[in-house]
């Protein structure tokens, strides 16, 4: 349905107007940088322009308090120029509401606008802040509008002042209306909307979002920033992973601490598949809100983490599996200039469906990263039953470090780095990872293509085939092959497997007999590691045999879902028996599956859906959209012929871009299928480090 940009050229007006080297950062160049970038790669012409408009002030009362707020804190009027009659009386004992005190800083001074500022915490007031902050927050309704009434599937509003530091009754943080806050009250307002997950992954907390849900159990609020024990902006012991929300809504918060610098693409990565997803699949939103800071990103002075753009990429895309891929993003921080254009690209490509890049560096997430995870696991265990059944002993938390005058001290220069993330270099800005588009985003290779098969209109139905000689050469050594229909299916897969290698085609669906399923696969893989593959996963369902003579040479990780037993018969040989049509299967994808892929880095996906495979239409888009976060998207569907008419359609859809439909709300995996998850990540944990979330055993 695409996606949509909103923006307004208006909002580049507010800047600091005296000097202030903590606000100085917040400046009209991080939208221009952004859509510039934007402009230069083609995106922006991708997307449904929308231009915003201004929130009401009814709008704006959803969130922030529209009555008197008595006691409010204003300074004393600054005298007018003698003959200046337009500079108002505002006597210090006043006491407006919230909205009307930021209406009237139109027409205050300088002066008066900076002892005004002077009264909030990071905040700067100019001239066009109630015009500018207005157009922020109306950003986010007109997105989620277009979201929610089907104008698009999903976009992106590219806005200042950012919002979710903003209270009820206060501008904090550079934030004056809370954009994401005021977007949720209206989409449940609106459109009757009972469950709806905000994901903060802005470096600093986003405790304005907290203060306003935190007894909701409508809003998932997930953030992640950097707390260094609560000595890191804004020093707040409710930043700390023990704070779960109150009264109805407990557990409903959800806090993440980063107690050091330099988290990296891992860290974040982890945090996604063992924290994030499990909670929000058994929350199931009907809409994701993504207070979108890119503080959070390599090279950025607030946050100093080392996350790369292209980690956005794949945030973004794991989120796409939820709530039938209804993601609003708004942007929040961000002032790096280069890795915010760089990062805004990279979650907006995703969001129009283009596959995300590899990611760089080793993925080993860090000691300090497992720390925090487990122990926002703990806290929020009693809360989840997607947690309650997993080992989640509590980590304890650090002793407190606040001043008895409440303020923890300052960091030290040089403070704690996570050494396994901060080996990544900043240079890697000034190399994006991009991936040259393939002509073709889809194929499919049928032998008899179904008639009621409703595909993308850019998804091609592939006539070509492997030269003969060719096919009967890689089918010879298999009796199944011998026959014609195997033949002929064999040279359509091998001419799409081709067109992947070369980078012709990103991503394909092929069909093969039922009886030849196996020595198919076979083949499959063994002409992708010959003609240039170096890394290989295969996702086998059904009983589907790994090749007895494949080399365990690390080039291909082989991972049997459904199989005959639970083993890690090597590193590279994985097989689970959990049945595909339980929760078991959920959890076997976020606690196996992808931190194995994630650790092995694939260039190539092969998933091969085999006798007694099981899947049905809302698992197997499922599966295609996770692994279609792999490999630069390059993933290769092998089908039996008989569930072709079923499958195919619902995976190409999924793998060209189209978001997987709601599985609905998950319930607990079995006790046994725990016990089977658990064993092998027992077995393979010391191996494959994204496997772990639990500190001790990082070696």
């Amino acid at each position: 349905m695409g996606t949509a940009l909103v923006y307004h050229e208006d909002m580049t007006a507010t800047r600091l107007l005296w000097d202030d080297p903590e606000c100085e950062i917040e400046r009209p160049e991080r939208l221009t940088a952004a859509l510039d970038r934007l402009r230069q790669r083609g995106l922006e012409q991708r997307c449904l322009r929308l231009s915003a408009r201004e929130a009401s002030e009814e709008e704006l009362g959803l969130v922030h308090r529209l009555e008197e707020v008595t006691g409010w804190p204003l300074p004393p009027r600054i005298p007018a120029p003698a003959g200046d009659p337009a500079s108002p009386a505002c006597p210090s004992a006043c006491s407006p509401e919230y909205v009307s005190l930021v209406r009237e800083t139109q027409v205050l001074g300088k002066e008066e606008l900076q002892a005004l500022s002077g009264q909030f915490d990071a905040i700067y007031f100019h001239p066009s802040t109630f015009h500018c902050a207005r157009l922020a927050a109306g950003a986010g309704l007109q997105l989620v509008d277009a979201v929610l009434t089907g104008a698009v599937q999903n976009g992106l509003a590219l806005v200042r002042p950012p919002g979710h530091h903003s209270q009820r009754a206060a501008a904090n943080g550079f934030c004056v209306f809370n954009n994401v806050a005021i977007a949720a009250a209206h989409a449940k307002q609106k459109y009757g909307l009972h469950r709806i997950l905000v994901v903060d992954w802005d470096v600093h907390h986003g405790q304005g979002i907290q203060y306003l849900f935190e007894d909701d159990p409508s809003v998932l609020y997930f953030s992640w920033h950097r707390y260094e024990h609560g000595r890191f902006w804004p020093f707040l012991r409710e930043s700390d992973a023990d704070a779960v929300g109150r009264g109805q809504g407990l557990g409903f918060t959800v806090n993440l601490p980063w107690n050091q610098v330099g988290m990296g693409n891992a860290d974040y990565v982890a945090a996604f598949l063992h924290l994030l997803l499990p909670l929000a699949f058994e929350f199931d939103p009907e809409l994701v809100l993504v207070s979108a800071g890119f503080d959070s990103a390599i090279g950025d002075p607030e946050g100093q983490m080392q996350a790369t753009p292209e980690c956005f990429a794949h945030l973004t895309q794991l989120l796409q599996v939820l709530a039938g891929g209804r993601v609003c993003a708004v942007l929040e921080g961000g002032y790096h200039l280069e890795s915010l254009a760089e990062s805004v690209c990279m979650t907006v490509q995703t969001l129009l469906g283009d596959p995300a890049p590899p990611l760089s560096g080793p993925m080993v997430p860090c000691q300090s990263a497992l720390e925090s995870i487990q122990s926002a696991r703990a806290a929020q265990a009693p809360h989840w039953k997607s947690l309650q059944l997993q080992d989640v002993t509590p980590v304890p938390l650090s002793p407190s470090t606040h001043s008895p005058e409440g303020r923890p001290p300052p960091l030290l220069p040089g403070g704690p780095v996570c050494k396994a993330a901060a080996s990544a270099p900043s240079s890697l800005l000034d190399q994006p990872c991009l991936c040259p588009a393939p002509s073709v985003r889809t194929a499919v290779a049928l032998t008899a293509p179904d008639i009621t098969l409703v595909l993308p209109p850019d998804v091609i139905q592939q006539e070509g085939s492997a030269l003969r000689e060719e096919t009967e050469a890689w089918a010879r050594p298999h009796e199944s092959l011998a026959r014609e229909e195997a033949l002929t299916a064999l040279g359509k897969l091998l001419h799409l497997l081709d067109g992947m290698l070369d980078g012709q085609v990103n991503s394909g669906i092929a069909a093969t007999p039922a009886s030849a399923a196996a020595a198919t696969l076979d083949v499959a893989v063994r002409r992708a590691l010959s003609h240039g593959a170096q890394r290989l996963l295969c996702v086998a369902l059904g009983q589907l045999d790994r090749p007895p003579d494949l080399a365990h040479d690390g080039r291909s990780l082989w991972l049997n879902i459904r199989g005959k037993e639970a083993a890690a018969l090597s590193m590279f040989h994985v097989s689970t028996p959990l049945p595909v049509m339980t929760s078991g299967f959920l959890s076997c994808i976020l606690g196996l599956m992808l931190p194995l892929a994630y650790g092995f880095q694939p260039d190539l996906v092969l998933v091969a859906l085999g006798p007694g495979h099981g899947l049905q239409g809302p698992q197997a888009a499922l599966l295609a959209a996770v692994l279609r976060g792999l490999a630069g998207g390059r993933v290769l569907a092998l089908l039996e012929e008989d569930s072709t008419p079923q499958l195919a359609g619902i995976l190409a859809r999924v793998l060209n871009g189209e978001a997987p439909p709601s599985l609905g709300p998950s319930s607990v995996a079995s006790p046994e299928d725990v016990q089977a998850l658990m064993y092998l990540r027992g077995q393979l944990e010391p191996q494959w480090k994204m496997l772990q979330c639990h500190p001790h055993l990082v070696a």
